[in-house]
């Protein structure tokens, strides 16, 4: 049986994935997959998509979980064999987790050579474990429902590339998603609303119906309103003995209080979503729904309690150049876009991120809270909204590790992006964790606090991407700015009196509690 041409091959995928209404394609360049670069080229030409081409594979991979998460549309990452495939293993690993629809597209060499000593040539089939995984493009059509990342592996013969005028055809396949089943609870019990990352605004929603607190993450999609508590994560021991009842939405990773709560075997706790979902392993109390309602509101304090405990501890919260940082970084992506890199940026905008004035959108990944591809995931997500102030929030560490995703040719798309690093040059998350206690100092610096010295704004000048150094309280002037492309504003700051900053919070929230009315 002669074997389909690898132009035709190419061809099918770039119909298939108009029919899914894919419009951005991210393209890694070898050999192997030189009809589907020209395919897409193709396509991007004809206005159908647009080609976004990059030379280093993982960053490659983590572009397209920006534009698929900034979108919710399939977005197609594709590679040529050997090596190349594996780079994408991060990426992929952050959709599944975050339920992205990233498609990994890896071009291979024909199945007879595998197991000789081809040139790049190892067995790619089923290389991603828990990633779904199907061989050709019809099989794609029917074997991926896009709530999560896909492997396509295609095996390529010889011509790889003829002459040829690219048609394709472009009418979208339309979907039907069926509407989940509502699950109604009673407004009864003392309860709180948790949500996670990417909760959306059902967690608003419910909240504000109910009348019950809003314990919300920076990247939920849900912190804004009247329910929404900003500083939850220190008022959770202090109200904790009197919740009877959480209902939780999204992926909640960020605190070891909110894990503490659902990890409780002494409340009911409603769940939107299932054990993937759920950061602990479900007690017989908890329930998994796919959607839920509540009908009145209860006649009680119960919400009003927890908002002056709020105004008071975020009163007597105590001064730091990190949260003005977050603070300013909050403030100006008010009506655009904001990124937020793991580690201390995240947690900081939790405790000082206004739901009053939330940003438009927030994401961050938060699916494996890694801090890999941070810089290009926050690229794609700007690229895909263009109409929005965009912005990204790293810490040095984090910055460094993703640096590559700098590395954008002249002739691609490039989105107008300030990314602010929060510059302590080393990992003072560790520095709140046990290993930060002084048992630990003689270690700490080497192998937890990890200093580089790296000079970030020779980095970026040798990517040819604009560059300031800014201190904490020139930021929002600096802010202010337009971005025209990508820029770097770096501001320093001292991670010596991280722990101390932690222990001064938590002391001045218990002190504020103190002081309310029994």
């Amino acid at each position: 049986m002669t074997s389909p041409r690898a132009v035709d091959i190419a061809r099918d995928l770039v119909d298939e994935l108009l029919a899914r209404g894919t419009t951005e394609a991210v393209l890694a360049p070898g050999s192997r997959s030189g009809p589907l670069a020209l395919a897409l080229h193709a396509a991007d030409e004809q206005g159908l998509l647009r080609l976004h081409v990059r030379v280093d594979e993982r960053e490659a991979g983590f572009l397209a979980l920006g534009l698929a998460k900034a979108t919710g549309l399939p977005v197609p990452v594709v590679t040529t064999s050997g090596t190349a495939v594996a780079n994408l293993h991060p990426a992929l690993l952050e959709a599944l987790h975050a339920s992205a629809p990233v498609l990994a597209v890896t071009a291979d060499r024909p199945g007879r050579l595998r197991g000789t000593g081809a040139n790049q040539t190892t067995d790619q089939r089923r290389i991603f474990p828990h990633i779904r995984f199907v061989e050709g493009v019809a099989e794609l059509a029917v074997g991926w429902g896009e709530d999560g990342p896909c492997h396509l592996n295609l095996e390529l013969d010889q011509p790889l590339i003829e002459p040829m005028q690219w048609r394709f055809t472009t009418l979208r396949r339309s979907v039907e998603t069926p509407a989940p089943a509502v699950t109604v609870v009673d407004p009864g019990p003392r309860t709180v609303v948790l949500a996670g990352d990417g909760a959306g605004d059902g967690a608003a929603l419910l909240a504000e119906s109910g009348g019950w607190p809003l314990l919300a993450d920076p990247s939920s999609g849900a912190r804004r309103g009247e329910s929404a508590i900003a500083t939850y994560r220190l008022l959770l021991d202090h109200f904790a003995p009197r919740i009877e009842r959480v209902v939780s939405f999204g992926h909640a990773t960020l605190s070891r209080s909110v894990t503490a709560l659902l990890s409780r075997s002494d409340v009911d706790i409603v769940h939107v979503g299932d054990q993937s979902t759920f950061p602990v392993p479900a007690g017989e109390r908890v329930t998994f729904v796919e959607s839920v309602e509540t009908i009145g509101r209860p006649a009680d304090d119960w919400l009003d309690a927890w908002q002056e405990a709020d105004r008071r501890v975020r009163a007597g919260l105590p001064s730091a150049e990190v949260f003005d940082i977050a603070q300013a970084a909050w403030s100006a992506a008010a009506d655009g876009l904001l990124f937020i890199g793991s580690s201390n940026p995240v947690r900081d905008l939790d405790l000082v991120g206004d739901p009053a004035r939330p940003p438009r959108r927030v994401l961050a990944n938060r699916g494996l809270a890694g801090i890999d591809g941070a810089l290009s995931t926050a690229i794609g997500a700007a690229l895909a909204r263009p109409d929005r102030k965009a912005l990204g929030v790293v810490g040095d560490l984090t910055f460094l590790h993703g640096s590559n995703g700098l590395l954008i040719g002249p002739a691609e798309p490039r989105p107008d992006l300030t990314i602010v690093v929060v510059s302590d040059d080393g990992g003072s998350i560790f520095a709140t964790l046990e290993q930060g206690s002084a048992d630990y100092a003689v270690a700490f610096e080497r192998v937890y606090a990890t200093p580089t010295g790296a000079r970030i704004a020779e980095l970026c000048a040798g990517y040819g991407i604009a560059y300031e150094r800014v201190s904490a309280a020139a930021l929002p002037a600096a802010l202010t700015q337009e971005a025209r492309g990508v820029r770097v504003l770096e501001v320093p700051v001292s991670r010596e009196d991280r722990r101390a900053l932690a222990e001064a919070c938590v002391r001045s929230a218990h002190e504020a509690l103190d002081r309310m009315t029994p």
